[in-house]
């Protein structure tokens, strides 16, 4: 499905993160057509959109070093496969992404992809009618994971392990088939820390979520540009956008969860030391691998003392 081409209006940076008002609606993209006018609102998307195109940047997204600068726009054109899934991240994640477009600090295809798993009273008309309504170029994917999972896991288990793998294979499959060399997650901070202290807890790891990687055949680029963004801010630009979401009644219906209980772990310590959140994301990018145990990361055996 082709997009229908929108001007792409020359803009210093600040005027670029400055969102348009109510009033300035016809130069807005129609996501932002009917959105508040007020200071908070304002204050909010202009700071969605500045972390957004800073991880963008960080993380060189565009690839090969392009950066949104103003006034000057990477040359290869790409084309990103966004997966949304009716929660409120990913309805950040598409709108924001087209609000960058919409300014002509995006040079990339848009392509919004759902993947409808057949779970039980899943609303599979809400997410057509969603992009329909935005004028969003769209991919609906039906595939019944839904019984497969409640086949092979025990009622015990959770069943999210099985789920991603196979929601990750189909998310690839319909990516090259549509000419796609990026997929975009909607992953935000919260997720990237939790992660974090899973694996720190309970896989004996340090490692946590890339904000871009490589699928595992090397043929996709894998990326998330919420990494930067905090998931209040993400529930507070849901509600005043009012998007239509859609619970998960696969995964969220399960209790005790272990990553429940780190954002739970997460949220006491943000609410003892305002600000924790903030400090342990910028630790995972200042490595200090001298400073630690990993014998494969630095050469211990190397260090002596000068005579």
């Amino acid at each position: 499905m082709s997009e229908t081409a929108t001007p792409e209006p020359t803009e210093t940076k600040q005027q670029a993160d400055e969102p348009q008002s109510a009033s300035a609606s016809s130069t807005a993209h129609p996501l932002f057509q009917n959105t508040p006018n007020s200071v908070e609102f304002t204050k909010l998307r202009k700071r969605l959109i500045k972390q957004m195109r800073q991880a963008i940047d960080d993380f060189d997204m565009l690839g090969q070093n392009a950066k949104l600068v103003d006034g000057v726009k990477p040359a290869a054109s790409k084309k990103w496969l966004v997966c949304v899934s009716g929660g409120k991240d990913s309805y950040g994640l598409i709108s924001l992404l087209h609000d960058l477009k919409w300014r002509g600090l995006l040079p990339v295809e848009l392509i919004a992809m759902n993947l409808d798993q057949k779970q039980p009273a899943f609303p599979s008309h809400i997410l057509p009618e969603f992009f329909e309504k935005f004028d969003i170029p769209n991919h609906i994917e039906t595939q019944d994971t839904y019984t497969i999972v409640t086949d092979k896991v025990p009622e015990n288990k959770t069943y999210c392990s099985l789920c991603s793998r196979l929601r990750r294979g189909i998310i690839y499959t319909v990516a090259k088939k549509l000419g796609c060399d990026t997929v975009v997650l909607g992953h935000h901070r919260e997720d990237i820390l939790e992660t974090f202290l899973l694996n720190l807890f309970f896989g004996a790891k340090l490692s946590a979520m890339p904000p871009k990687l490589l699928n595992e055949e090397g043929t996709l680029n894998l990326i998330r540009p919420l990494a930067y963004v905090a998931e209040n801010d993400l529930s507070k630009f849901s509600n005043y956008m009012n998007f239509p979401i859609i619970p998960c009644d696969l995964c969220g219906s399960q209790d005790g969860l272990q990553r429940q209980q780190m954002k739970k772990l997460l949220t006491s310590w943000e609410e003892q030391r305002p600000g924790t959140k903030e400090m342990m994301l910028k630790s995972l990018g200042n490595i200090r691998p001298s400073q630690l145990l990993d014998q494969k990361l630095f050469d211990f055996s190397d260090l002596s003392p000068s005579l």
